[in-house]
């Protein structure tokens, strides 16, 4: 039986499973106080049973998700648009040190999933595909990776190990990340901003302006460039991949972000309402996460729940070691840092959306943090999956895996 919805449908059924994630949120201590995010909550429980159900009753839910690209190019988008060049500036050291740590913990990340994979007698190959492979990378390299070795090596069930390991990647990152920075801030006593959220829930991470309420007019306007982004990003995301070289939408999307925001500040124009640029932001973030977790099939992962506990238990041990440790150290040891180690959870396990839902999680609760709000979203965009790349192929011309010639 197949319970096929449409987009708008699909959409719909996003938002409820949202309000699913807020009811356990709000009543249970442990997910609010270790700072779950809302949409990784009630994603995860809704895949969960919709996978109970698929294994045991055979009932299948058919998703539409042509809306989950543009709610991701809308929360990008977003990110541009609040990314003042001033602050942008004063945080281009703090994105230095964020790319050395980031580049660290891809090769070790990639070293744990290779001595793991030897040590459970798997093909070496296996520790890379459960390596940054899919967890830094996602679904995307994973797929494209677990074809080339498919076809390369002869691995059987690439594609499906890369496949879950991504998807429980995902949801580990959206996990670990608030409890390793919660930690972090009441292990070493961190004064933190505590500045409440308006009457929105929304944090601002912009608190040197002040802001007038959120009403249709600057709503709209503040809709309008999102829209703009969205439209000229794809624009130039399409002419640049046919003229000079291949980036994703979302690049493109935050740069005109940037430009529309920063133009809008100094010059003598309409400028975007920074609350309402949070509140689509926050919308778009919330939707994309729970339209990807909850029509992950779990089910269909069972058969390979031995290699893939261990696979991704030493991965996930790793990365709470180094978040807690190597992050945070390297990050300045303050409440920036503390958000930054959350935030690097998400997209080192997962992906950059689940990043700054984890650090959206933690601002909501402790106050804002504008630098790690710049600099995470910066190295999730435009240098993660570069140097992502650089690390794979330096693995993979080692003698272990023969193929450097």
């Amino acid at each position: 039986m197949s319970l096929d919805l449409g987009p708008v449908q699909t959409l719909g059924f996003a938002v409820l499973v949202l309000y699913i994630g807020i009811f356990f949120v709000a009543r249970l201590r442990f997910l609010s106080e270790n700072n779950i995010p809302v949409p990784v909550v009630g994603g995860f429980l809704f895949a969960l049973v919709a996978s109970l159900l698929l294994g045991q009753f055979n009932i299948r839910f058919g998703f539409d998700m042509s809306m989950k690209e543009p709610m991701m190019l809308a929360f990008f988008s977003c990110v541009g648009l609040g990314a003042d060049m001033r602050m942008l500036s004063k945080g281009g050291k703090q994105l230095l040190l964020f790319v050395i740590a980031c580049l660290l913990y891809l090769i070790i990340q990639d070293g744990i999933g290779l001595v793991t994979a030897l040590s459970l007698d798997l093909h070496p190959l296996v520790g890379l595909l459960s390596g940054s492979i899919t967890l830094s990378g996602g679904h995307a390299t994973g797929a494209a990776y677990a074809q080339q070795f498919s076809d390369s090596s002869n691995i059987a069930g690439a594609m499906e190990l890369a496949m879950a390991v991504a998807t429980f990647g995902l949801i580990l990152g959206g996990i670990i990340g608030g409890p390793v920075a919660g930690r972090l801030i009441k292990k070493h006593n961190i004064q933190v901003p505590q500045k409440a959220p308006d009457e929105h829930g929304i944090v601002l991470q912009h608190d040197d302006s002040t802001y007038a309420p959120v009403n249709e007019d600057n709503f709209l306007l503040a809709f309008f460039y999102v829209l703009l982004c969205m439209i000229f990003g794809k624009l130039i995301s399409v002419w640049f991949s046919a003229n000079v070289m291949t980036l994703p939408d979302i690049v493109w999307c935050m740069v005109v972000g940037v430009v529309i925001g920063n133009i809008t500040i100094h010059d003598k124009l309409p400028n975007a309402h920074q609350p309402s640029v949070d509140l689509i932001g926050n919308i778009a973030l919330s939707l994309f996460l729970v339209m990807a977790l909850m029509s992950l099939n779990l089910w269909g992962m069972v058969s390979m729940a031995g290699p893939l506990l261990v696979l991704l238990g030493t991965q996930f041990f790793g990365m709470v070691i180094f978040a807690s440790y190597i992050t945070w150290q390297i990050m300045g040891k303050d409440y920036n840092a503390a958000v930054i180690a959350g935030g690097h959870c998400g997209f080192g396990l997962g992906a950059t959306p689940t990043a700054v839902a984890n650090m959206s999680a933690l601002t909501k609760r402790f106050g804002p943090a504008p630098q790690a709000f710049i600099v995470v979203p910066l190295m999730g965009a435009f240098f993660i999956d570069l140097l992502n790349a650089i690390v794979i192929q330096g693995y993979l011309m080692l003698p272990v895996f023969g193929l450097g010639n």
